[in-house]
């Protein structure tokens, strides 16, 4: 597994990187089939000092993506927090993989994890709480951005006039722009 560490507004100490490789490089073991770990370090101001420092991971298996973030007030906690909340996601991931057995090849399951299986699926799944409907407006890509930049939002769904499709244009962290274009397979 490669694990990739950046920082943004914070120094990456000698301490801090080997407390990330500790904590997350447990990882594969209860995963075997993780190829990459990328994990971001955040100090961001905030009003609440609670949450001001920010550890989010990213990690990369054989078809599939698993993320999770934690804001506290201490880096350790958040990455604490972090960790528990990727032990959750990969139980999730590997019920569902047990689920599906039988329906095509399985991945190896490493090792049983720190946290029990039956406190996961104890919580009710996501459920969708709100429906929006709104005109979609036809219009080029320049013009979606600056729609999006005048409601203050990060996203924006737009109808492209030029390939006549709905695309979303959004912000990225570094601050350029991305556009998704949907393919129906």
């Amino acid at each position: 597994m490669q694990m990739y560490i950046h920082t943004r507004n914070l120094e990456l100490t000698d301490w801090l990187e080997s407390y990330v490789q500790k904590k997350l490089g447990k990882l594969d073991r209860y995963l075997p089939t993780i190829e990459e770990t990328r994990v971001e370090l955040t100090s961001e101001p905030t009003k609440n000092s609670q949450h001001s420092q920010v550890c989010e991971v990213t990690v990369r298996t054989k078809g599939s993506i698993l993320r999770a973030e934690e804001r506290a007030g201490d880096m350790r906690d958040a990455i604490d927090r972090v960790v528990e909340k990727m032990y959750k996601q990969i139980a999730r991931y590997k019920g569902k993989r047990e689920r599906n057995k039988g329906r095509g090849p399985a991945e190896p399951m490493g090792e049983t994890l720190p946290i029990a299986i039956e406190e996961v699926e104890e919580t009710e799944a996501p459920q969708i709480v709100r429906r929006k409907r709104f005109p979609v407006v036809p219009m080029d890509e320049q013009e979606a951005i600056e729609q999006m930049e005048l409601l203050g939002h990060d996203f924006f769904l737009f109808y492209n006039v030029d390939t006549s499709q709905i695309n979303v244009v959004y912000r990225r962290k570094d601050g350029n722009y991305g556009l998704l274009e949907p393919e129906v397979m």
